[in-house]
């Protein structure tokens, strides 16, 4: 781009900025989800819940099973450890 598309397009950089802090809060957001370690604690937290009759059996079967299946395929995107 030349110094006159570079000035046309100086307006639009707080635009660009904004979108590139919003692409890196979203990614931070999707690595803390797939946290596994952060998964396993959501899951002992869940388990206390229904011992201390906080929840209901059906709901913590509910959340257990997405919470395992959410922890699997983080399990299956992170490469091994020494890789």
């Amino acid at each position: 781009m030349g110094l006159v598309g570079e000035l046309l397009a100086l307006p639009l950089a707080p635009v660009r900025g904004v979108g590139w802090v919003v692409d890196k809060v979203r990614l931070a957001a999707e690595q803390e989800l797939n946290d596994p370690a952060a998964l396993q604690e959501e899951l002992a937290s869940l388990e206390r819940a229904r011992e201390e009759g906080r929840i209901e059996e059906e709901e913590f079967r509910q959340r257990e099973d997405a919470l395992l299946a959410q922890l699997m395929a983080a399990r299956q995107q992170r490469p091994p450890h020494g890789v």
